[in-house]
């Protein structure tokens, strides 16, 4: 949930509130209130309180950023064509290139309300077994219903590449890593190696989020529904079973090994939450879709992970961020990497 800005992320309070009142109408009269959300470690996300007014603000990190990477445009411009036919995608007020109000491009958008659940549920919040299974149901239906998004009635269809899709991701990936490369871990050329040579064909392109996992969405503070899936800045036209992956590779339970129980921590660990057997299987029930080949999406789905975590900690070693959440990165990285060799030799431990 949004908390004290840390130091370093702060916002120059007169210049967004001089921006609300030119852009977006917002009375100057009211004190500006800005917090910031903890959850995530790439774009910087704040919340925005003027008044009655209330939004959410999202703009790159600090530091040098790869090409092409954090772009809050592309990111607003998905959201003003899948709002309309994916309610659960937060509504963009305004996209901005001025970089004079805090340095880089951002984009302000509606607030969703409900709880996010990441490592645990909220405090207060006494949780049986049958909510868990819910919740569990919710993610996984909710995944299909935007696979299931007609890209004839939007405007999407140019936010993507689906030729070739899994064949950029796996050398994209091994290229981001070498680029990001600070410790020697030999279990990365074996993997890459394997990812290359077992390349599956693509399924029919389909909207995807490629970052599904629980700290992205919201829920009513019931938890019988799910308000908001949120952090689109990954999302593009691509292998539906991508995402899928993505979403297994988050969903860890308490019999996985201790590796990537210690790397991943999530709430799907408690008793309730399916499996990722069960969770496949309500999938492919539901979407019709051959989850046959679902082991080179899954692998790729901890390999990429680990990519992810390396370029942070990468950043963090540099000294482009100061965010001390950081620093141990380096061993999520190698249990990652590990992990992958071992579901390549032995896929039950995939499920």
């Amino acid at each position: 949930m949004a908390d004290s800005v840390r130091t370093g992320e702060e916002l120059n309070d007169q210049k967004v509130k001089s921006y609300l009142h030119d852009r977006l109408n917002i009375n100057p009269a009211n004190p500006l209130e800005i917090k910031q959300f903890s959850i995530g470690a790439s774009n910087l996300t704040y919340h925005l309180k003027c008044g009655s007014w209330e939004g959410v603000l999202r703009r790159p990190p600090l530091g040098p950023l790869p090409p092409k990477a954090h772009d809050m445009e592309r990111e607003y411009e998905i959201l003003k064509r899948l709002n309309p036919v994916f309610s659960l995608a937060p509504k963009p007020y305004i996209f901005s290139e001025d970089e004079s109000v805090m340095g880089a491009p951002f984009y302000i958008m509606e607030t969703k309300s409900g709880i996010v659940i990441d490592r645990e549920f909220p405090p207060g919040y006494n949780v049986s077994e049958n909510d868990c299974k819910n919740i569990s149901y919710l993610v996984v239906d909710t995944l299909v219903d935007l696979h299931s998004v007609d890209l004839n009635k939007t405007k999407l269809k140019s936010f993507g590449h689906p030729d070739g899709f899994l064949d950029r991701q796996v050398h994209g990936w091994i290229k981001r890593y070498k680029k990001a490369k600070t410790d020697n871990i030999p279990e990365f050329e074996i993997v890459a190696k394997w990812l290359i040579e077992n390349t599956p064909v693509s399924q029919e392109a389909t909207m995807i989020h490629n970052d599904y996992k629980l700290n992205n969405m919201m829920f009513s503070h019931d938890l019988k529904s799910m308000t908001a899936v949120l952090d689109w800045e990954m999302s593009t036209i691509g292998d539906p079973l991508f995402d899928l992956g993505l979403s297994l590779g988050y969903w860890i339970k308490e019999e996985d090994p201790k590796l990537l129980k210690e790397t991943l921590q999530t709430v799907t660990k408690q008793p309730g939450f399916i499996t990722r057997r069960d969770f496949i299987e309500r999938y492919a029930k539901k979407s019709g879709r051959d989850v046959s080949s679902l082991k080179f999406y899954m692998i790729l789905a901890y390999f990429k992970w680990a990519v992810i975590i390396q370029q942070i900690y990468y950043r963090w070693k540099r000294g482009q961020t100061q965010d001390n959440r950081f620093k141990n990165y380096d061993e999520r990285v190698k249990n990652l990497m590990q992990f992958s060799l071992l579901a390549i030799e032995n896929e039950d431990i995939l499920y």
